[in-house]
């Protein structure tokens, strides 16, 4: 017999004694069966991660339930400390960023003996180049990764060399806004299940922005790594990547978004006082970083509050699936419908919640109203809920609602579904 189940099983039956609950009391709360959880308690049966978060908030047991059965990783793929892994999706090398950098800001002359283009300091170019940078990020709302990636990676490339071609103050903000497309290449890389590549693109655009003297990206690359951190079920590194952001010298949207990152890892944790305080923090910051400099905003632009949003994500992972439906239930309304993407994310874990709350019917009906959307965007983070939500519905096979839905989610799930 394995001994984390049977550690695990022993400290549940002594938790719950000493909470002065049976095992009935505890399956009307957890929506397992009483049989299941007896299983888990005499090691005969493997507990989930998400069955020892539900646990341990019902027993209060301030993550010690969960730090007995960690989160397996919620990805594929090597570490993310690997570099040697190459994927379709790489960015160029560090020497292009320098050379690029240097003629760019320094207003000397690139490679081929091209001066600056003087035509181009008017600041036109930039302009119409930000304008297409909003509608990329719209796209990437509506269309999946792999159909968006490679512009995003071909529009970075060209204005780094428009960037080295222009005068300084034009050629300095082309390279800012080089930097934040790269940024944005990351995160459509990690949606497309690519997380070494994310994180490369990632690096990248912390080159670029200390290449156009944008030293604080290299703060938000901290908050980009600690999601994926997240994402690998990795509590720990989650919260020391955003506590790695903190400085005095950053804007204050970076600080908030940090805040929420390390918020994140403490959920995952189980340490809900942690969360708690940082969720609060980042309000405050957020709050105060609202007209923080000029150009692109550094994260989510749909969310009209994003601090409850991210409270009501939090729950879930604290193990307090009816609290985080109620609250997702609010804040998804407010999503503007064109947000196809930021719908589907937070529509599968509320989806998921509701499931985990025992509220199966109403579950299957919020999944099959998001499931097309979810495979139009074929993101792989958003997949990862909704395999949550398919192990979840499965312990419930009876259930009409759920075999009607199963072929659907199965699908929404399947690899030849991804559209890359």
């Amino acid at each position: 017999m394995l001994e984390q189940p049977s550690t695990f099983g022993s400290e549940l039956r002594r938790a719950r004694l000493a909470a002065g609950m049976t095992l009935a009391e505890l399956s009307s709360l957890v929506h397992y069966s009483k049989g299941q959880l007896s299983k888990v308690e005499t090691g005969h049966k493997r507990p989930t991660s998400e069955l020892a978060r539900l646990c341990d908030a019902a027993l209060d047991n301030s993550g010690a339930l969960i730090a007995l059965v960690p989160d397996r990783p919620r990805s594929e793929g090597p570490s993310p400390d690997a570099r040697t892994t190459s994927s379709r999706w790489d960015p160029p090398r560090r020497r292009q960023v320098l050379t690029a950098g240097a003629a760019s800001v320094l207003g000397v002359a690139v490679p081929n003996n091209q001066p600056p283009v003087a035509s181009l300091a008017d600041g036109t170019l930039l302009d119409a180049s930000s304008a297409l940078f909003d509608q990329f990020r719209r796209l990437g709302q509506t269309a999946p990764p792999g159909a968006v990636l490679p512009a995003l990676a071909e529009q970075t490339r060209a204005l780094r060399a428009l960037a080295a071609r222009s005068g300084p103050r034009t050629g300095h903000g082309l390279l800012t806004l080089s930097a934040r497309y790269a940024e944005f290449a990351g995160w459509m890389a990690q949606e497309a299940g690519e997380e070494q590549a994310a994180l490369r693109w990632t690096d990248y655009a912390v080159e670029l922005g200390a290449a156009s003297g944008d030293e604080s990206l290299a703060s938000y690359a901290l908050v980009r790594r600690g999601l994926v951190a997240y994402y690998r079920g990795d509590a720990a590194g989650t919260v020391a990547l955003a506590q790695g952001a903190r400085s005095r010298r950053l804007p204050r949207r970076i600080l908030g978004l940090a805040a929420q990152r390390e918020a994140q890892g403490h959920a995952l944790a189980g340490d809900q006082a942690a969360c708690l305080r940082e969720l609060d923090r980042a309000r405050g910051l957020l709050a105060q970083g609202a007209n923080d400099g000029a150009g692109p905003v550094l994260g989510t632009t749909h969310l009209t509050d994003p601090v409850a949003m991210i409270t009501g994500w939090c729950l879930l992972d604290l193990g307090k699936p009816r609290q985080s439906a109620k609250i997702l239930d609010e804040e998804i309304g407010r999503i503007p419908a064109k947000a196809m993407r930021t719908h589907a994310r937070y529509g599968a874990r509320r989806a998921l919640a509701h499931a985990l709350a025992g509220e199966i019917d109403h579950a299957c009906e919020l999944a099959r109203g998001l499931l097309s959307a979810a495979h139009t965007v074929g993101s792989a983070t958003i997949a990862l809920d909704l395999r949550r939500l398919s192990r979840t519905l499965g312990r419930h096979p009876k259930n009409p609602a759920v075999q009607e839905l199963a072929p659907l989610l199965a699908f929404a799930l399947s690899p030849t579904a991804q559209v890359l």
